[in-house]
This record gives structure tokens, C-alpha cells and sequence, in this order.
């Protein structure tokens, strides 16, 4: 075991460097990488591997984009900056109808091995075009591979799983996750599609990912919540989801409660939440944000935000319904 304390910006820029010295096919394009990107993820990087292998590119992200597509159908594994999912729109053209589908559309003769960096979530005051998540979207679409890494670890070991897996990852990194810490197992490997029980209890089971995590185990140490014991799953990644640790875990709870930061209608816990009742009978309720923009000012913004209070309300309500 090799572990160090990192931030979660830290863990992703050294797993990316040591794929990069391990790889010379591993590059990386987007805007302000050669200054170490947005926040601090490719710290370092130009100077080690040159601007040919960490490459400054214009604004454009459907230029962005389509160069990675070429890039990966030519052998190379890139590695796309997007800054924000939300400038990630401007490129849906080069993610949804070309690395998606050219796998399936030639079969098989050429592969995207590309993954692509869009942070999700809400970015404090930053409103209504900088905070959004979008994961369901691309959960929805054949041919991508969808990613939520919640820690420092798993944004270390995901990421890496991710360089591995030969198809387009849709890597949704979380705004305001960049600072915090943890320990990380550089050994450690994760699989794509399985997920982590964080807490085990009997009496309900909690799914989340992302910046649902510590607000759903917070919510578990609140008074409203007492003597409550739940199992806790970070499903990790959206595509391929754990079907078997939910579904194993809902059959034994019978209750579901699916939380995420995404706007609750036509959200992601919603497959979660249907395929789970329909597979064991259990009982299930959701938690995600209402169909409203993220608003600029405080107290608007804090109406689109997890807190463990909203967790627990929904804990209970769903405790209080008949098994």
C-alpha cells in the first residue's frame, strides 16, 4: 500500500501524470491546462510532458471535442478539458452522435478511447449557467460510460479506470470537491460499475454519488435520525451502475431513498428508484432539487442544495411508510 493525504484536485492530477509517464499515447487538451486548468487538476503537467502532450486550445469546445474524437480514432487516449459541463453543450454534437456511436455505427473497427472532464454541480454563487448537473443526460445515451467520483480516492482511482476502459467516459468530476481531502491508496484500483458501502444498516438504504455523499451520511448522525441504521451506497458510476449492491440492499431494507444533487424530475435516481422497486417490491422515494434554475443569491441558491436536514426529512417520511 502506498498511500498519501490529497486533495481531490491532487489525487486527479497525479493519477493523470502517472498514466501520462506510463503511456506516451495519454494527452490532454483544453483550455488554460498549460496554467494548471480551473482548479489546479493539470498543476505541473505541461512543464513535465511539453505543450504537445498537454495542449492550450482555442475557446471552442466543439473544436475541442472533435479534435479529441480524431485524436482517439487515430490510437491516441485523450484527455478533455471542458472546464464546466455547462460550456460542455456547446460540443453535444462531437459527444452524443460521434463518440458514442462510432464503436456500433463501423463495428467495431475503430474505438473512442477518450475521456472527457465535466464538472457538475452547483459552483457557489455562480447562478444559473455555471451550476448545473447534467449526469442523467449522458447516463441516457448508448455508448458512454458515465462517471461520478465523490472522493479523493475515487477521483484518483476512477480516473485511471477510466484512461483504461477503451470507450468514451463522461467524467463528472464535482465544482466544489476541487479542495477537499482524504487519504489515497495509489495501489487501489476501482471498477467502473461497482459501487462502495460507506455505512450498513437495516432499516432503509440510501443511494447516492457525488456531492450527495457526506450530506446522506451527515444526515445519519443528525438527532431527527437516531437509532436509524441505513446502508449508505456511493453508486461511484452511472453507467454501468451496481444494480446487484442496490438491489441486494433494498431486498433487505425494503425501503429506497435515491439522493442527488440534479433537478429531482427525469433525474438518474429515478432509474435507480424504478429499476430497484421493480426488481424487489421495496419501497422507494426520492431527493434531488426542484425543476428551478440555481439561483445567484444565497438564499435562492440554498433552495437547489443537499443538506443532511432535507436528507433526514425525507429519511423519515419514508420510515414512516409501511413495509
Amino acid at each position: 500500500m502506498s498511500t498519501q493525504h490529497l486533495t481531490y484536485a491532487q489525487a486527479a492530477q497525479l493519477a493523470l501524470q502517472l498514466e501520462m509517464r506510463a503511456d506516451p499515447n495519454v494527452v490532454a487538451l483544453g483550455e488554460d491546462l498549460g496554467r494548471g486548468g480551473v482548479f489546479g487538476q493539470y498543476r505541473g503537467l505541461q512543464a513535465e510532458f511539453g505543450p504537445e502532450r498537454v495542449i492550450d486550445t482555442p475557446i471552442s469546445e466543439a473544436n475541442i471535442m472533435g479534435a479529441a474524437v480524431g485524436m482517439a480514432l487515430a490510437g491516441l487516449r485523450p484527455v478533455v478539458e471542458m472546464r464546466v459541463i455547462d460550456f460542455a453543450l456547446c460540443a453535444m454534437d462531437e459527444i452524443v452522435n460521434q463518440a458514442a456511436k462510432n464503436r456500433y455505427m463501423f463495428g467495431g473497427q475503430g474505438r473512442v478511447p477518450l475521456v472527457a472532464r465535466l464538472p457538475i454541480g452547483i459552483w457557489s454563487a455562480s447562478a444559473a449557467q455555471h451550476s448545473q448537473s447534467l449526469e442523467a443526460w449522458f447516463a441516457h445515451l448508448p455508448g458512454l460510460v458515465v462517471a461520478t467520483p465523490a472522493t479523493p480516492q475515487d477521483n484518483f482511482s476512477l480516473l485511471k479506470a477510466s484512461l483504461a476502459s477503451g470507450d468514451p467516459v463522461i467524467y463528472m468530476e464535482h465544482k466544489e470537491l476541487w479542495g477537499s481531502e482524504g487519504a489515497v491508496d495509489t495501489t487501489l484500483d476501482v471498477p467502473l460499475g461497482q459501487a462502495n458501502l460507506l455505512r450498513k444498516g437495516g432499516d432503509l438504504t440510501i443511494v447516492t454519488w457525488s456531492r450527495g455523499v457526506a450530506p446522506s451520511l451527515q444526515a445519519l448522525d443528525l438527532d431527527a435520525l437516531k437509532g436509524v441504521q441505513a446502508d449508505v451506497l456511493d453508486l461511484r458510476t452511472l453507467w454501468p451502475w451496481d444494480q446487484r449492491a442496490v438491489f441486494e440492499s433494498a431486498a433487505k431494507t425494503g425501503r429506497l431513498l435515491v439522493v442527488h444533487e440534479a433537478v429531482q424530475v427525469a433525474g438518474f435516481g429515478a432509474e435507480v428508484a424504478a429499476s430497484a422497486a421493480q426488481a424487489t417490491g421495496c419501497r422507494v422515494a426520492r431527493l434531488g432539487a426542484p425543476r428551478i434554475p440555481v439561483g445567484y443569491a444565497q438564499v435562492l441558491e440554498n433552495e437547489s442544495r443537499l443538506t443532511a436536514d432535507k436528507i433526514a426529512a425525507a429519511a423519515l417520511a419514508l420510515l414512516g411508510t409501511p413495509r
